[in-house]
């Protein structure tokens, strides 16, 4: 069917046509897999694979293996509620409609927001260090590798909204293509390690090695490093996001949802045995890239490492991509909630791609990448990826709950319903995961900052929505028309 022949949206209180036009149904099944998968692998299995092992030893696949299992637990909840509520705004839509507060609402609304935004971040300064060492630019800058990489991150973030204003077809379809890259340099990581069993390198005995920093036991070190490794998980829920431009979400979420995480699970557990097999714990802890260290040490003499390099840039930048489009249609979607401006719904008529959310969430992630970078120089990577599974795992929990509050909310269409029992486990795991006994203070320190932030944009939010409401009171008076 042509665009021609579509319906006319309809606005947000079902009482007419809206002056905004529709976001396309372009993202298929296939699409969908891809974006999911392409979401999940990315900067977290790239960049954080060290940090794990760095928290538990060569028994790094404990915490991958927990933090898969929580977040299965809450995609189920996420696949009850897409296929009940097929819209825009993903967990922000689902609290909103569970608890009807206003300001929950909003500030579940800016964490998700945050985290997508400090993902992206992340992504990007990461992506700008693979960069530096792709074209090997360290050595020839020296005390200038910063401030490159800063400016590398930023172009970067500038060019992703550029891809997202031009329409979501190409989007997802820059998205299959860097899916296929990151599997590409995955599926590399693990020959590598073969390569370096074949030849006597690999020594699996520190599979099994467990190692804690400082006086911590087995459960706590297992607890801190699974809230770190939950970073590697998330990216499933922003799928959600795509739900209106998603061909028959109703049908297509569940298989893709939880095809998408079982096959990154497989692969997550895959890397971190082929990583600290191939690696020493300690140099791989150490390094700033640490697959690609996995890959010159198992395969020296190989001019494999220059390639995966390379392979590294585009893995990273589907991140960047997928989060941002993330975060713009949960601007898109929520603002047609009122829940956010109303400016912030708007669409290019002729792209269909919502351009005032894509510059709102550019804005954000560039003010983050100058704001973080220079704060926290070298832990800044561990510390985005903390904060953002900080902010995801709490969602998590409020969306668990509710599924069970909704479960009175009847609706006309057949969805996939999870069983009873685990939003209730979903809830209560995502919450251990958030609290001090497994997060450092300095992701609360960001997290709060952000939503310090998010609570300013609230306040202003409502002013607006007051002064828009008191207008079109006042619009809707002959005698107050008469008045003025």
């Amino acid at each position: 069917m042509s665009e021609s022949h579509e319906a006319a949206p309809t606005a947000p209180d079902g009482t007419g046509p809206s002056d905004q036009p529709a976001l396309k149904k372009a993202i298929t099944p296939k699409l969908l897999l891809l974006f999911i998968v392409g979401d999940i692998l990315g900067t977290g299995v790239y960049a954080l694979t060290g940090k794990v092992a760095g928290q538990v030893g060569g028994a790094g696949w404990i915490p991958i293996i927990v933090a898969f299992a929580v977040a299965m637990v809450s995609a189920l909840s996420y696949v009850e509620m897409v296929t009940k509520y097929p819209q825009a705004a993903g967990a922000a839509l689902y609290v909103h409609k569970a608890f009807g507060v206003h300001f929950v609402t909003f500030m579940v609304t800016f964490a998700v927001l945050s985290s997508g935004i400090t993902s992206a971040s992340t992504s990007s300064i990461f992506l700008a260090e693979n960069v530096l060492k792709a074209f090997q630019l360290e050595d020839a800058l020296g005390g200038a590798t910063a401030g490159t990489a800063t400016a590398i991150a930023l172009v970067f973030l500038g060019l992703v909204a550029l891809i997202n204003l031009y329409g979501v077809s190409e989007s997802v379809k820059a998205n299959v293509i860097l899916t296929c890259i990151e599997l590409t340099g995955l599926i590399l990581v693990v020959l590598v390690g073969f390569f370096a069993m074949a030849e006597g390198k690999a020594d699996f005995s520190r599979v099994v090695l467990f190692e804690t920093p400082g006086d911590k036991g087995f459960l706590m070190a297992v607890v801190a490093a699974t809230a770190l490794a939950f970073f590697s998980m998330v990216g499933f829920e922003d799928s959600v996001n795509m739900a209106e431009e998603t061909v028959d979400p109703v049908k297509n979420f569940p298989r893709a949802l939880i095809g998408g995480l079982s096959i990154t699970g497989v692969v997550y557990v895959l890397i971190s045995v082929v990583a600290v097999a191939v690696v020493p714990i300690g140099q791989l802890t150490e390094a700033s890239t640490p697959l690609l260290t996995v890959v010159k040490v198992g395969a020296p003499g190989v001019p494999v490492d220059t390639i995966f390099a390379f392979i590294s840039i585009f893995a990273v930048a589907n991140t960047v991509l997928i989060n941002m489009m993330m975060a713009s249609r949960l601007l898109y979607g929520m603002a047609k909630q009122g829940v956010l401006p109303g400016f912030l719904k708007g669409v290019l008529r002729t792209r269909r791609t919502p351009w005032a959310g894509i510059l709102f969430s550019t804005g954000l992630g560039i003010a983050l990448v100058l704001t973080v970078r220079y704060v926290l120089a070298e832990e800044t990577i561990s510390a985005l990826g903390g904060t953002t599974a900080l902010l995801l795992l709490t969602v998590f929990g409020l969306v668990n709950i509710s599924v069970l509050v909704l479960r009175k909310d009847t609706v006309d269409v057949k969805h996939f319903r999870t069983p009873t029992v685990l939003p209730v486990i979903g809830a209560l795991t995502s919450f251990a995961l958030v609290s001090p006994i497994a997060q450092p203070t300095q992701n609360y320190v960001i997290a709060g900052g952000l939503l310090a932030i998010g609570l300013v944009l609230y306040l202003i939010t409502w002013f607006y929505n007051s002064a828009v409401k008191a207008r079109r009171t006042r619009f809707r008076h002959p005698d107050d028309l008469g008045k003025s």
